[in-house]
């Protein structure tokens, strides 16, 4: 282990993308890392020579970061039956409190009263401004006992948004060569009729030449005795599409309201330019949560593939919603954002394992993300799993892990098909890893999982970093051994923390102020 650690730490001096000296503060971090808190105590970026550089990641979590969680006036109270099929009565509360009408945004919570309560069926909110509340997720609050066939048991269930057909009269070329991963501006070849407020689109094809240039144009499952299996790690032509709203418009220069995560080359779009596209202001489900109470599962039987049950599903459009207080007991892929949520806190849960899941096609997720600024704080596994933190597909961009604990030989990893912008910071993973990997032909072609990923402050078993082409991924001020593919361009102060202790906090704090960062409870 000695060795080992020399050795990286001998890379670590090697390396020519940063140069190290000793900070004004005498602690002995560098002065120019990627980012790092400069003389005047503001943060400073080194960026690439285009100009690419690590993403203001304070945007994560419910109402865009830096909001404490609401407190929602009860309207409602279920108590538990005894015995009996608890599922239609909770329903029943949801509807009735979903059909009151919206006060400063919220209708209402349903109250769970402290007991077991037997559920069978899913428990599904679609109306805005519904939380459910339990009376506390310890042994004299909330539990909810999982009966009946393999069910979710919590879904918030958004809208499935569907968007006009791009036009000339409401998309705009973006005009510059190249915008840089983290950039909060871009330029178009003619603003008018945008204006400040405005929801917009930023749509970009995933052509043949940028799959070539990631390397994953040649992608095979090998077969021993038999042909190749070419993969599809994505395919040619399909849209990338980044939800945004303009912040301000100067000329043809607009800025956003929440920085790209990653870059828009315009050398890799030979059919057809980036573009941003003026949308219709549409509602997403928002402001519901889930909170304070208990999920107890039977033991899984068989493989992933088999009937499972899940805790808690947040499907659709959502927006500014939460899931807070929550412990799962034997549950699998437990907590799941899908494609279009944005703008979600997951605080303060717990998941348990006793009971493994037999070897088969995939892996269960305590939390998985296909979603945007999510922010995952506080929250603990115990037990054998498979990913503590997944994030899946391009949908997965500026999500945030703070904070977290995780037992068991598992891993935080970004799973498929190129998520972008994530942060782990100050988490501990005793016996895991984070991987930050090419995942090459695994599964169903999954290539590069991610980019522009930043393990920050992080204490773990292995690190596996990889650098993908044209982007970053990097792990800053971690602990932990190196695997035996990682690219030592990717790694600084191993084994030696950096300040500031937390970059989301540190960004936060810089962006909105010590009042929002006491606001999440920091």
């Amino acid at each position: 282990m000695g060795n080992i650690k020399n050795l990286v730490m001998l890379l670590v001096i090697l390396t020519p993308l940063v140069s190290y000296s000793q900070d004004k503060t005498g602690s002995g971090i560098l002065e120019r890392q990627w980012v790092a808190t400069g003389p005047t105590g503001k943060l400073e970026y080194k960026t690439t020579p285009k100009g690419d550089r690590i993403v203001d990641f304070s945007h994560a979590g419910y109402m865009g970061g830096g909001v404490a969680i609401p407190i929602v006036k009860v309207r409602k109270e279920v108590a538990p039956s005894g015995g009996g099929d608890d599922s239609p009565a909770i329903q029943a509360a949801v509807n009735e409190v979903s059909l009151l009408p919206l006060e400063s945004g919220f209708r209402g919570a349903v109250s769970l009263k402290p007991g077991t309560f037997q559920c069978s069926k899913p428990i599904i909110i679609s109306q805005e401004g519904v939380v459910l509340l339990g009376s506390g997720s310890g042994k004299d609050g909330t539990l909810i006992r999982m009966t009946g066939e393999p069910h979710t048991a919590f879904i918030i269930e958004g809208p499935d948004l569907s968007y006009p057909k791009v036009t000339s009269t409401n998309s705009y070329p973006i005009t510059d060569e190249y915008v840089p991963a983290g950039a909060q501006t871009l330029s178009v070849k003619n603003s008018k009729n945008l204006a400040v407020g405005d929801s917009i689109r930023i749509r970009w094809q995933r052509t043949a030449k940028w799959i070539s240039f990631m390397g994953m144009d040649k992608l095979v499952r090998k077969r021993k005795g038999q042909p190749d299996i070419p993969q599809t790690w994505m395919k040619e032509d399909s849209e990338m599409v980044i939800h945004r709203t303009i912040r301000s418009i100067e000329g043809n220069r607009i800025t956003l309201d929440v920085p790209l995560t990653e870059a828009i080359d315009s050398r890799l779009l030979d059919k057809g330019v980036a573009l941003v596209i003026k949308s219709s202001p549409l509602k997403r489900l928002g402001q519901c949560g889930i909170q304070s109470l208990q999920i107890a599962s039977p033991p899984h039987k068989g493989d992933l593939k088999s009937g499972k049950n899940i805790s808690i599903s947040l499907k659709g459009d959502t927006e500014d919603c939460w899931v807070k207080d929550i412990v799962m007991r034997e549950t699998l892929n437990n907590v799941q954002v899908s494609a279009g949520g944005r703008r979600i806190t997951i605080t303060d849960v717990h998941s348990y394992h006793d009971s493994t899941v037999e070897k088969g096609a995939g892996y269960p997720a305590d939390i998985s993300i296909r979603g945007s600024q999510v922010l995952v704080d506080r929250s603990t596994s115990h037990g054998l799993g498979g990913f503590y933190v997944a994030t899946l597909n391009s949908s997965a961009n500026l999500n945030v892990v703070l904070n977290c604990t995780f037992e068991g030989k598992g891993s935080i990893q970004p799973h498929m098909h190129w998520s972008t912008g994530l942060l782990i910071d100050s988490c501990n993973i005793p016996d895991g890893r984070i991987d930050l990997i090419n995942r090459q032909s695994s599964g169903s072609g999954h290539g590069w999982a991610i980019g522009w990923g930043i393990a920050w402050n992080c204490t773990v078993k292995h690190l596996q970093i990889q650098m993908p082409p044209g982007g970053l991924n990097l792990a800053i001020g971690c602990t932990g051994e190196q695997h035996k593919t990682f690219s030592k361009e990717s790694f600084f102060s191993i084994g030696k923390p950096v300040t500031p202790a937390s970059l989301y906090l540190a960004q936060l704090r810089e962006r909105l102020g010590d009042a929002a960062v006491k606001g999440i409870g920091y």
